[in-house]
């Protein structure tokens, strides 16, 4: 079961149980160990997950932190656990702060189970940052989200590749911002320097004012193509294209997941009963993951729409239409094998 596969059923039961887990310890034995484990550890093994760590740090005798993830007796993440109905704090990191400084830890996480926070020591050695450089919300994992986890799994964990990233996606956030500030309310300083590459004349207080109006316009512009544009995507996404043309595959966009392989395969089995499965062929694109037969756009099996992780479907077709039907998990596929079976009747009968 790959990590996607596994966080999607963590996911569903954070969802349902998240509010009855009032206590540290329900959030840990319910959420924070199945995520530790959906990372490839093992939680069980006293020696690599070692629960409520005690390091004493100065005058501060006896403090715990609920979890440090060791290799060869180092630590190598602190984890600190909180309950699922806490809003998470930098006061709730104090533990942490503490002993970042006195262990071989590099990363720390903050969690309610629900939340996740990660931690380095990107502006100043062996001193955690006092801001995370990545956060994810179990209920909303992205695509993107997944690359990063599997980063911090087991199998991948490189120390020194992860605090590069880390350090990467802190100055990610802090551009973000940035931008996001200008988009609100243009600076003087990019109002300047935009009006200076189109205005042929002096920059005056009236020119400045206007650019700084036109450019906010055209920020909202841009912002509502984009969401036009991906609701277009998505509406496309429902009926066959009339035309044997795929989404253009672009590298840093389009990428295929174990989990789209793995329904794939599924698919071609189901359809081995009728055709010769080298006949059912993959082919991904940005919004979905078409299964095809003989590799034309026109012959459809199946669209493995998997982008998010909190809600999958599966598209079946008949004629030119789509039919989504939402999967908890993978073998779920198998319970749509007559309407498979059916539309390879339909375009191979």
């Amino acid at each position: 079961m790959d990590l996607a596969t596994r966080l999607t059923e963590l996911a569903a039961r954070t969802e349902k149980h998240r509010e009855i887990l009032l206590t540290e310890e329900a959030a840990k034995t319910a959420l924070v160990m199945p995520f530790l484990q959906a990372l490839g550890y093992d939680v069980f093994n006293p020696a690599e997950v070692v629960p409520e760590f005690t390091c004493d740090v100065g005058t501060k005798k006896g403090e715990k932190v609920d979890y440090a993830i060791c290799e060869e007796g180092k630590v190598k993440i602190l984890v600190e656990c909180k309950p699922s109905t806490a809003e998470l704090s930098i006061n709730h990191a104090s533990q942490l702060f503490r002993y970042f400084m006195v262990t071989d830890a590099r990363l720390a996480i903050l969690t309610n189970g629900a939340v996740y926070r990660f931690y380095s020591d990107i502006d100043q050695p062996n001193k955690m940052d006092s801001e995370p450089f990545f956060t994810f919300t179990m209920d909303a994992i992205k695509r993107q989200d997944l690359r990063i986890l599997e980063k911090f799994s087991k199998a991948n964990f490189n120390i020194d590749a992860i605090v590069e990233a880390a350090g990467n996606l802190k100055l990610e956030s802090l551009i973000r911002k940035e931008v996001e500030k200008e988009v609100a309310e243009p600076s003087e300083e990019f109002t300047r320097l935009i009006a200076g590459r189109i205005h042929g004349g002096r920059v005056t207080s009236t020119v400045k004012e206007n650019f700084q109006r036109l450019i906010a316009n055209a920020f909202n512009s841009i912002v509502r193509d984009v969401v036009n544009d991906r609701l277009t995507n998505a509406l496309n996404a429902t009926t066959l294209p009339e035309e044997d043309e795929a989404e253009p595959a672009t590298d840093d966009v389009i990428i295929t997941t174990q989990e789209e392989i793995s329904g794939y395969h599924i698919v071609q089995a189901i359809a081995a009963k009728h055709v010769d499965p080298k006949r059912v062929v993959m082919r991904d694109a940005k919004s979905y993951c078409a299964i095809l037969l003989d590799d034309n756009n026109r012959k459809s099996l199946a669209r493995l729409h998997f982008n998010g992780i909190a809600v999958k479907y599966v598209g079946t077709f008949s004629g030119k239409g789509e039919e989504r039907h939402q999967i908890q998990d993978l073998t779920d596929i198998y319970k749509l094998s007559d309407r498979i079976e059916a539309r390879i009747k339909e375009l191979d009968g």
